[in-house]
């Protein structure tokens, strides 16, 4: 009889946790900033490191945020420079 108590009682607080953890994960959902994924994308993808920046996706992440130049990204070509440019300029703020 005790371990049908306990078996009983872990699956009450199991579900109580799920439901809890459930509601927390659409309470405090933070949507991403797609910026980051589309910049990514205009990248040459080589993560060479040549920036200064830890490979492709860091590079993205402070172009995004505005702390460092498309310039410092050597393997880009010219035409790719002024594309993520000129998306950056048309999406300020997601």
């Amino acid at each position: 009889m005790a371990i049908v108590k306990a078996l009983v009682l872990m699956l009450v607080l199991g579900a109580a946790l799920g439901a809890v953890l459930g509601f927390a994960s659409k309470k405090f959902y933070v949507k991403p900033d797609t910026r980051v994924e589309d910049v990514l994308a205009m990248l040459p993808g080589y993560n060479c490191g040549g920036c200064g920046n830890p490979g492709c996706a860091g590079m993205a992440e402070k172009l995004v945020s505005g702390e460092c130049s498309i310039h410092q990204c050597a393997p880009s070509k010219p035409a790719a420079k002024e594309a993520i440019e000129k998306y950056l300029a048309e999406h300020k703020e997601a």
